[in-house]
């Protein structure tokens, strides 16, 4: 064979080699570019789940606040009861301890101490709910504040996560402009 046939023939293949090995490493590129876009796009769902779960922990803690108000109104309004009772039934015992009667006398002191430990205990189960009431609230409190708190670094992360979708997005249109140029040229030959 020739030795001018057999360098031609070298050269073709070399050529064609590094065509193909070219056109191979600019699909890989591509597909790298594709799952970089792809990734950037499940961290922005990812995100917005997390404003999501944020926004529920926000609406869970103000749930409690309101429920904590209507338990200390309840408190309230139970506590004035029971200071009414306690006055209208304290007041005719008085009466009746103080009776020149030594058994009715005796018998209403006894009553007396009865209902000064009833009053004394719905105190203390009203001071109870009141507690609750208060720890519901401070709960519901912090709720708000941890909510807020992932909300404002999810949104935080949700901006940086669409940036990096928009530098992938650019950098996969930069590196398929050339292709499509390639395609155009080709189809108006045609």
């Amino acid at each position: 064979m020739n030795p001018r046939a057999l360098c031609l023939t070298i050269l073709f293949l070399v050529i064609s080699l590094i065509a193909v090995s070219q056109t191979d490493k600019k699909a890989a590129e591509l597909r790298n570019l594709e799952a970089g876009i792809a990734i950037a796009k499940a961290r922005i769902a990812l995100n917005e789940n997390k404003i999501a779960d944020a926004d529920s922990v926000i609406n869970a803690g103000k749930k409690m606040i309101d429920e904590s108000k209507a338990d200390a109104r309840s408190v309230d309004s139970d506590s004035r009861k029971l200071e009414k009772d306690y006055a209208a039934k304290h007041k005719s015992l008085r009466k009746l301890a103080s009776s020149r009667d030594k058994t009715e006398a005796n018998k209403a002191r006894t009553e007396l101490r009865a209902l000064e430990t009833w009053y004394k205990s719905s105190n203390r189960a009203l001071e109870t709910r009141l507690k609750d009431a208060i720890k519901k609230q401070t709960s519901g409190i912090a709720s708000i504040e941890r909510g807020k708190t992932a909300k404002k670094n999810a949104r935080d992360a949700l901006g940086v996560s669409i940036d990096a979708l928009k530098a992938a997005q650019a950098k996969f249109d930069k590196a398929i402009a050339p292709v499509e140029k390639e395609s155009l040229k080709g189809k108006s030959r045609k």
